[in-house]
């Protein structure tokens, strides 16, 4: 089968075509400019890639060899629904999808059982840790990770695997594309609200997800949340269980309970007699790119964009550092900022100081009134806004955290990641 990925250099679309090369798949494929991710997988086999998504680039490789198969991100369907490729592919009567449903297809092809890594907030690092887990243990795994790691490639397929981990994604109700083995849900909060107009939208696409899975853990919080009933296929797990004597100890509550739920999962999925060594393995997981991850000493950078997720990112400064957190917050899409408005009241309570830059946008419902960092701040409790400037990715915010880092406060930059982001600009201004 022939297999065409557009945006192949996308950390999303390129680890699968990846997996596809490794699997046996013939895999071609195009983006809008090289990469440094592009040479990589060039090196890997996948040498047929095409810089420009126009309609003679994808004729070009149709007619090397007939492509079976399209596969496109969300973004492009949403934000380009008539593009070159896509006319091409309809009047060729090629095979359309998004990346879940060709995964999905290589994981029956290959006879896999999937381990899949579920919820709002912590999926990330979860399929990071039980990666690193099942390969520590020595058995042989495909996968594909969200985010760079020391230990492992972002998507790789091992000849004899029988298991494939990945992180499966609640948004455009992506996740509902498969039947996992094994389902780690990692703690449900209302997003997505673009999707899912309603909690009771959201919850119920959980509650369909875990009736297609043969086995779920997942917190007793979460059960609740959505009303879960008693199920024979469902473990659900105390953390008090989890955190006496024997407990993981990794910095930061959720990492522990993150790994927590992998330790428990990968026993019973793989017929443990005890979680003892796996919970010594997890206690040495080195962690993931952009999760609360150091860029210079006292400056880090974290992901999170959720309130539950920057709750848990603060929590983890705050076990490094005590009362003397510095926060420099981007959200992560003007919607959210509007969606999550009465959760920022209070969330950024007890920092030392907080910047707020513009957020980040994508993905916009431009009918909502565009959230300044001065809109923000007025949104937060008074106590917090007494703390806490509009700012901005210049030199003045850059000197702001230099002296912050040199009075030996932790800085915690809050960002999206991509372009043009205040990750991006971070790793420009400093420099470890």
């Amino acid at each position: 089968m022939h297999i065409f990925f557009s945006g192949i250099g996308g950390t999303g679309i390129g680890p699968l075509a990846l997996v596809a090369k490794q699997a046996g798949y013939e895999v071609s494929g195009s983006d809008k400019q090289d990469s440094l991710y592009i040479e990589y997988l060039k090196k890997h086999g996948i040498t047929d890639i095409h810089i420009g998504q126009d309609a003679e680039q994808i004729a070009t490789a149709h007619d090397k060899r007939a492509i079976d198969w399209y596969v496109y991100s969300s973004a492009v369907a949403i934000e380009q629904p008539d593009a070159p490729e896509f006319r091409f592919c309809r009047e060729q009567s090629i095979h359309m999808s998004k990346r879940d449903e060709l995964l999905n297809q290589i994981v029956q092809d290959k006879q896999l059982k999937l381990i899949a890594i579920a919820g709002t907030h912590g999926k990330t690092t979860t399929t990071a840790m039980t990666v690193w887990l099942l390969k520590q243990l020595g058995l042989p795994i495909g996968y594909i990770l969200p985010a760079k790691t020391s230990f492992a490639e972002m998507g790789a397929y091992e000849a004899g695997s029988e298991y494939f981990v990945y992180e499966c994604d609640e948004f455009d109700r992506n996740f509902l594309s498969f039947e996992p083995e094994l389902s780690l849900i990692t703690g449900i909060d209302w997003d997505h609200p673009d999707i899912y107009p309603t909690r009771e939208d959201y919850n119920a696409a959980f509650q369909e997800f875990i009736e297609q899975s043969t086995l779920t853990y997942m917190w007793q919080e979460d059960a609740d949340y959505l009303s879960l009933p008693e199920m024979d296929s469902v473990g659900v797990l105390n953390y008090e269980d989890y955190s006496s004597d024997g407990g993981i100890t990794l910095p930061g509550l959720v990492n522990r309970k993150n790994a927590a739920l992998v330790a428990q999962g990968i026993m019973t999925l793989l017929g443990k007699e005890s979680i003892d060594p796996l919970r010594k393995i997890l206690a040495d997981f080195p962690g993931v790119s952009r999760r609360f991850e150091q860029v210079i000493p006292g400056l880090y950078s974290d992901y999170a964009h959720t309130p539950p997720k920057i709750r848990g990112a603060l929590q983890l400064a705050q076990e490094v550092a005590g009362e003397n957190v510095v926060v420099v917050y981007e959200g992560l899409h003007n919607t959210r900022q509007h969606f999550i408005r009465e959760e920022l009241v209070h969330l950024f309570d007890g920092v030392k100081k907080l910047y707020i830059v513009p957020s980040y946008l994508a993905r916009e419902d431009e009918s909502l009134q565009l959230l300044t960092p001065e809109d923000l701040k007025v949104i937060l409790a008074t106590e917090t806004q007494a703390i806490t400037e509009a700012a901005a990715l210049n030199n003045e915010l850059r000197e702001n955290i230099l002296q912050a880092v040199e009075n030996g406060d932790t800085v915690l930059c809050l960002t999206a990641g991509g372009g043009h982001s205040l990750d991006e600009w971070l790793r420009a201004k400093f420099k470890a």
